[in-house]
């Protein structure tokens, strides 16, 4: 999304050239292997742990970071790797967006209408709403669950992580179109006074 932020402004001219199909496909496609490699990897290093008997995971899913604490071998090597792989696979996309958005807002500085940077900052807002929640969330619950042993807190933390950016987006972007925003004033005034 950030790579399609950056064409959109950067390069509107030839948006449509650079964000052709076959690019979509491809990024798609790069996305989905590096998350089943990722979880494939993870996979193969549970295999080699040992567990004890009448294990309870206190989340309502199964978190990598818990499956390795629950572990009555050793876990040095799995957790080098959990905190390497998780540095690389969050780290690039992190700098990925860190750098589209300083070649966004240097557009937008060199910009002389107004009306066109409210519209540009109103349509980056929204993702970077999404993305800072994401990965705020993300690692708060890394973080604090490598600090903390408190399952309360890091279980909202990745229900907040995991459930709430797929469901604002769509949300996000719909707010976005005049029509859904002018349908969404009526239902909440219809619903004041009644």
């Amino acid at each position: 999304m950030a790579y399609d932020r950056y064409v959109a402004i950067c390069h509107p001219l030839r948006y449509s050239v650079i964000m052709n199909p076959h690019l979509c496909v491809l990024l798609i496609l790069l996305s989905f292997s590096i998350s089943i490699a990722d979880a494939l990897l993870h996979s193969l290093m549970v295999l080699r742990l040992s567990f004890c008997t009448d294990l309870e995971i206190p989340h309502f899913f199964c978190e990598l970071d818990q499956v390795i604490k629950l572990s009555c071998s050793d876990t040095l090597i799995n957790n080098i790797l959990f905190y390497l792989v998780s540095n690389i696979v969050c780290g690039i996309p992190i700098l990925g967006i860190i750098y589209s958005y300083i070649k966004i807002v240097s557009s937008i500085l060199r910009m002389s209408s107004g009306g066109g940077r409210h519209k540009v900052f109103s349509t980056c807002g929204s993702h970077l709403s999404v993305v800072s929640l994401f990965y705020g969330m993300g690692f708060g619950v890394y973080l604090s669950s490598a600090v903390t042993d408190s399952f309360t807190n890091t279980a909202a933390a990745s229900v907040m992580y995991t459930v709430v950016p797929p469901m604002l987006n769509p949300f996000i972007y719909s707010l976005r179109n005049r029509d859904m925003k002018e349908a969404l004033r009526k239902l909440i005034i219809k619903h004041l006074f009644w």
